[in-house]
């Protein structure tokens, strides 16, 4: 690209995003032959292989890059008891205020901290730190007031008729058992940290583990989200990718810093830009922590949450001592002391994950000179997380091209997922590859035949590149390598 060209580069809209997502295979509307359910959503053929990359990615970042941490996969239903212990039966809610005129429901938090952000920084934080004390009172009439005095208005109707401020549980609820006579109420999991919680000594006694350690867990999670909007970012069927690290008391702060630095990094070797993640000190903490961050991504909506690092302290683990009458503590032989372990969190959202890379490979970009110039639209993705890694072309249907081809392609998808295509011109064929994002295309042309050789197209340049099929393979292997990320940590 030249410099002209550089600068005709530009992101998408969330629109462009979502029109982008459904058209090639990411995501669709779940349901959509009923007119779809609000906020649920359904991965499609190359969505599903973008997400179960990222999630290996961070599954191999944890749990083999760190040999204290390991894996679990709690179930989705839990005793109740677990969610009055975590004290999400009594304080798992969202303030909601509605407006009179539009009939929307809004998240009242959600109002002013997005008031907020158009105020000066000082203004802004000022008007935050007010916000946390309210919320930290429970002072929902406060809230009120406060949206009363900053004039906040209703972003449909444009008025500012306001009901009162309620919070709203929002946990799934359901029934266990063969009789509805007999059946108890149980929920979904709102959070997967707690199965993680009443496994830990199940854990540590097993995996021989010592503290300090940590127990990786993905997992669907569910919450009745009354304002569910911006696409996958906000759903109420979900999926957590989440790290509970167990430390001595009083050591939980120097490894809060830890895995704050630690995850950060993470997200820029994925290849997110640095100015485009920033973290973002929570000014009202949960009532389990004594330190909490987020990791947030600029999305074309604005910066937003993608991952949070929490300091629990030993919330979870005395809670569920208290609740259960089973000790949940860990006898430490180096300092011949026993004690509850407190706990660092780490956990980000597959979905937001998904979105955020999504987000930030969509890239329009003018090609070409003069009236030969037109717009070029491809997915910028890191190639060890492409759906597709390559992408194999006879450039004809004939003369044995398609047979040459196909070894090279059977050869290939033991190792990696590549794709076969001989239908339409090749310049077609590359650009619906540039649309999946397919870092790479292989065309079999009458030169192959001879010489054993292919051109490898690059997505993100265009430039093309004659090579061994020989040498092909290691060449692929080395570029799409999760290596090629995990090195940068």
């Amino acid at each position: 690209m030249n410099a002209t060209q550089e600068k005709a580069t530009t992101e998408g809209s969330l629109k462009q995003v979502i029109a982008h997502a459904k058209e090639y295979g990411f995501v669709f509307p779940s349901s959509e032959i009923y007119d779809g359910l609000s906020a649920v959503y359904d991965y499609g053929p190359f969505g599903v292989e973008l997400k179960n990359n990222l999630k290996a990615l961070w599954w191999k970042t944890m749990t083999q890059l760190n040999d204290n941490i390991v894996g679990i996969d709690a179930s989705i239903f839990m005793h109740p008891t677990t969610w009055k212990a975590s004290g999400h039966v009594d304080g798992f809610s969202d303030p909601m205020i509605d407006n009179k005129d539009s009939k929307k429901r809004y998240r009242a938090d959600v109002l002013i901290e997005e008031h907020a952000a158009k105020l000066t920084p000082e203004a802004g934080l000022a008007l935050e730190k007010e916000l946390a004390r309210l919320l930290e009172a429970d002072d929902l009439s406060g809230v009120l007031a406060l949206i009363v005095r900053e004039n906040i208005k209703c972003p449909v109707s444009g008025t500012a008729n306001w009901t009162d401020v309620r919070q709203f549980n929002l946990m799934f609820s359901t029934q266990v058992g063969s009789v509805a006579e007999d059946s108890s109420t149980i929920y979904l999991r709102p959070e997967t940290a707690q199965g993680i919680f009443v496994n830990f000594l199940n854990v540590q006694k097993s995996a021989r583990m010592k503290v300090p350690f940590g127990i990786a867990q993905i997992g669907k999670a569910f919450r009745n989200e009354i304002v569910a909007r911006q696409f996958i970012f906000r759903m109420r069927e979900f999926e957590q990718m989440e790290m509970q690290f167990f430390v001595r008391p009083g050591e939980e702060m120097t490894w809060y810093q830890h895995w704050k630095a630690t995850r950060l990094n993470w997200h820029k070797a994925l290849g997110i830009p640095e100015n485009k993640l920033r973290f973002h000190d929570h000014e009202k903490l949960a009532h389990y922590a004594n330190a909490a961050v987020d990791i947030e991504f600029e999305f074309p909506f604005g910066f937003k949450e993608i991952e949070g690092i929490h300091s629990r302290t030993d919330f979870d683990l005395k809670s569920h001592q208290e609740y259960s009458g089973k000790k949940q503590q860990y006898f430490d032989s180096e300092i011949n002391q026993n004690y509850v372990p407190y706990v660092v969190e780490t956990s980000v959202g597959a979905d937001r994950l998904f979105l955020m890379t999504l987000c930030n490979a969509y890239t329009e970009e003018l090609v070409g000179e003069g009236e030969q110039q037109k717009l070029r639209t491809y997915l910028k993705l890191n190639p060890a997380v492409a759906p597709i890694k390559a992408a194999i072309f006879p450039v004809t249907k004939k003369d044995g091209l398609p047979e040459k081809a196909r070894l090279i392609f059977d050869d290939l998808r033991l190792d990696m997922k590549v794709i076969y295509e001989e239908k339409d011109n090749i310049g077609k064929r590359y650009a619906r590859q540039d649309l999946i994002g397919t870092p790479f295309c292989i065309a079999v042309d009458y030169q192959s035949l001879e010489d054993d050789t292919v051109t490898i197209r690059y997505r993100d340049s265009t430039l093309q590149e004659r090579i061994a099929i020989k040498d092909l393979k290691a060449k692929l292997m080395a570029e799409t390598s999760f290596n090629t990320i995990l090195s940068k940590l």
